[in-house]
């Protein structure tokens, strides 16, 4: 007599079996027709959840139900390439980690909107089908808004499109590929979250670097998959990259003072000569942010949210761990044609109390001139001990200081938003996305041109 528990696991290892082939056949065969996605295509391994609703990943594994994906086979392998593509593209395009705080449905849906435009416009037979009309219809209409389809703007005209109850549920029935349960990862595992968000930006970046040197040869279809790429590697990474510039080496600690004893170590010495009685305080060299300003255009032209929401930005890649140092030196300054606030900021504690009470102060004419003179006499009087940068965030129309600054400076503007025409050329620009600074979540950083 067979025992039904070894009987029923048997079954379980030939279904994991099959379904193991099924997708790893899925991922052979978009190989074959998109190399490019190589990296990625090979970054997700395999394996069955009887609580998958279908398909699902979390950037580290494809979950499936093995009924399901049988199923959805035999209909055609051309539909288990398509969703093993889009929930690659939802990985790429950091769909996973980006919502912040938007609505979840609907940011569902702008996600699966947009992994679906960029699948529908590949004409490779792997994953073509038939586009039905009311997709068409609705990719019209959003791109009569947007020039490109990636789930920030989809989501912001979704929203302005004040959508009812009934075609809510239309178009999630029509988008709708893959279960994004298992998007959000467990509370208790923090790191994983920055590891899937590393690896997948690195497997963009190079996905964006092999496109590009394809050049010519490359087919008109894959376009609206690089313009995503492009975007999403300037909105993901760049304005993290930005701050760097201005980092300086310094040691810092990895031993907290308080469980280092220097009574001992010091009476080690005394007794033995060379030799403590416990180790000195470990110490690294690392590159960080310590002297740094913020200057705010606080002028009638500059928009309050977008002010409020650049500094959130700034302060969630500030706050990061590895961007600053345990104490920091940081000048928040207001300013329109006069200076009219300058806090200053030395801890995460300080900066959280700051953003919590913070206000525009001001709204007069625009002169840059005013901040430059002051963080001058700032310098003069010994208030930095190595000041690297300065960003002013601004919409550009005022007046510019002719003489460089012996810091480096970036002038900061959104998109659209701006007028650069007498911007020095000694200075950096930042363009920022309206939307982006907007509809942000704290850990993301911006756009950066």
């Amino acid at each position: 007599m067979i025992d039904p528990t070894r009987h029923r696991q048997l079954q379980e290892l030939d279904v994991v079996g099959l379904c193991t082939r099924i997708l790893q056949n899925s991922r052979n065969e978009l190989y074959l027709n998109m190399r490019y996605l190589d990296l990625s295509l090979s970054s997700l391994g395999f394996e069955m959840d009887p609580a998958c609703r279908g398909l699902g990943t979390d950037g580290f594994v494809i979950y499936y139900h093995g009924e399901y994906l049988c199923d959805l086979y035999r209909r055609s392998r051309v539909f288990v390439n398509r969703a093993y593509l889009h929930m690659v593209l939802h990985c790429l395009f950091c769909h996973m980690d980006t919502m912040g705080r938007r609505d979840g449905r609907m940011w569902n849906l702008a996600c699966d909107i947009a992994a679906e435009s960029v699948i529908d416009g590949l004409y490779l037979k792997c994953v073509h089908i038939q586009t039905p009309p009311f997709r068409m219809d609705w990719y019209g209409r959003l791109r009569q808004r947007l020039q490109v389809l990636n789930a920030e703007g989809v989501y912001k005209a979704l929203e302005e499109m004040k959508l009812t109850e009934r075609q809510l549920e239309r178009l999630e029935a029509e988008f709708l590929v893959d279960d994004h349960q298992y998007w959000q990862l467990p509370p208790d595992a923090p790191k994983t979250g920055v590891v899937r968000q590393n690896q997948w930006s690195n497997n963009r970046e190079k996905l964006q670097t092999e496109m590009e040197t394809m050049g010519n040869r490359q087919d008109e279809d894959t376009k609206s998959l690089l313009e995503q790429v492009q975007v999403e590697n300037r909105s993901r990474y760049d304005y993290r990259r930005f701050l760097q510039k201005f980092s300086v080496l310094r040691e810092e600690m990895l031993v907290d003072e308080d469980s280092f004893d220097y009574v001992f170590y010091t009476y080690g010495l005394s007794l033995y000569g060379n030799m403590p009685l416990v180790e000195p305080l470990e110490s690294k060299e690392v590159s960080r942010i310590e002297d740094f300003v913020l200057v705010i255009d606080t002028s009638m032209s500059c928009s309050g949210d977008l002010v409020r929401r650049f500094l959130e930005e700034t302060y969630s890649v500030l706050c990061q761990s590895d961007s600053y140092f345990k104490k920091t030196n940081i000048h928040i300054i207001q300013c329109d044609d006069q200076v009219q606030q300058d806090r200053r900021i030395t801890c995460r504690q300080e900066m959280e109390a700051y953003m919590q009470e913070f206000s525009i102060i001001g709204q007069g004419g625009t002169d840059f001139r005013p901040a430059f003179e002051y963080v001058n006499q700032m310098l003069g009087r010994g208030e930095f001990h190595r000041l690297k940068g300065l960003l002013y965030f601004t919409d550009g129309e005022g007046i510019y200081p002719v003489k460089r600054p012996v810091y480096d400076t970036a002038f900061v503007f959104v998109k659209e938003q701006y007028t650069d025409i007498s911007v020095p050329a000694w200075a950096m620009k930042v363009i920022l996305e309206p939307e982006q600074l907007l509809e942000m979540k704290q850990e993301k950083p911006i756009e950066i041109e």
